[in-house]
């Protein structure tokens, strides 16, 4: 201490104004305390950055190598259309994509081509109305339902048509409209875009393997029984691949009356009154008739299993579903809806 007031007295300072010292040892206590403080600070500052880091790590993982489905535990949903954001009911076209398990129901034969059918619909014109979860969910979907053609060897064309209907549209969003109507990085996009050429690829490779079976074949039958199934045939594409397995087949598929109920069974009598094509005979040629309606009024839609809107308690579900219904018959409430009425539902 002498020392200390030896060296203040030297700085021009008196040694009563010299500051009190602090007892052996406290110097030290404090210095270490100050480290620990220093110590804990960056510890806390090191696991702030380590969580942050894994957080994000996390949302990449999910947005970019996630191929599991957002699922629910209810498989219907309550939907108004005079609903509002401000309203009981509202609700998006992407919020009835997660939570009505699309993905389940490709595995059904009754409701694949229902499926489809919406796919192709969104695609057209409301793929931009999907939020980010509902985008990918969209594309699991897909990949799902090529995944299942490749193995099935089954609705092959349908699936082309499908995927060029969503390349075309997106072409259309990213080149010509911007990539600011599309909800993720455009990059993500790009990438996409870029598996949905090699689906194509893997359509078009495609190897039909004939099936090893010995039994009866559709040519075996009788010609009444083999007219009577082509008659259940709903496109005439698949009369026209038909008559391309045999000669025999070949007359059959070009039977006038065949293509007649065909052309009834689609379109109206006034439809068909307006685009009468005469044979070289002055005939009625039906099969010209029938591509000719096609390019000019849809097609009747036929599927095995659809989608229903309860109208009493304005809920939508998938047929069998059961759902908190508070009608005294529920099953007289039901109104099945087709694709392009289900995407109506959400136009407010």
């Amino acid at each position: 201490s002498g020392e200390q007031a030896v060296c203040w007295a030297s700085a021009g300072s008196p040694w009563w104004c010299c500051p009190p010292l602090p007892p052996p040892g406290i110097s030290a206590a404090v210095g270490l305390f100050c480290k620990k403080d220093d110590h804990n600070k960056e510890n806390i500052f090191n696991s702030i950055n380590y969580d942050v880091a894994a957080k994000k790590r996390k949302k990449d993982l999910l947005n970019n190598k996630a191929k599991t489905q957002y699922f629910h535990q209810e498989k219907w949903i309550y939907v108004h259309k005079g609903s509002t954001k401000e309203r009981h009911g509202y609700c998006t076209l992407g919020e009835a994509f997660n939570r009505l398990d699309f993905s389940s129901a490709i595995l059904d034969s009754r409701r694949f081509n229902y499926v489809v059918r919406l796919l192709e619909l969104i695609a057209k014109s409301q793929l931009t109305s999907l939020s980010g979860i509902a985008q990918k969910n969209y594309m699991n979907i897909l990949e799902k339902v090529v995944q299942k053609v490749l193995e099935d060897q089954q609705n092959i064309r349908l699936i082309r048509e499908l995927l060029q209907t969503l390349y075309t549209s997106l072409c259309t969003l990213v080149q010509r409209v911007g990539k600011s109507v599309l909800v993720g990085n455009i990059n993500m996009w790009v990438h996409r875009m870029e598996s949905i050429l090699h689906w194509q690829q893997q359509l078009n490779n495609i190897q039909i393997t004939r099936p090893a079976f010995k039994g009866t074949t559709f040519t075996d039958l009788p010609l009444c029984l083999q007219l009577n199934i082509m008659q259940r045939l709903s496109d005439g594409r698949d009369l026209v691949s038909l008559g391309q397995v045999a000669p025999d087949l070949q007359v059959l598929s070009e039977d006038r009356l065949l293509w007649k109920k065909l052309c009834q069974y689609h379109f109206t009598d006034r439809q068909i009154r307006k685009r009468l094509i005469l044979s070289d005979k002055g005939q009625l040629d039906w099969k010209k008739m029938y591509f000719k309606l096609i390019r000019c009024y849809p097609r009747k839609e036929q599927y095995g299993d659809t989608l229903q809107l309860c109208r009493h308690c304005h809920i939508l579900s998938w047929k069998g579903t059961d759902h908190p219904c508070t009608a005294n018959n529920p099953e007289t409430c039901s109104t099945s809806l087709s694709p392009q009425e289900f995407i109506n539902l959400f136009r407010f």
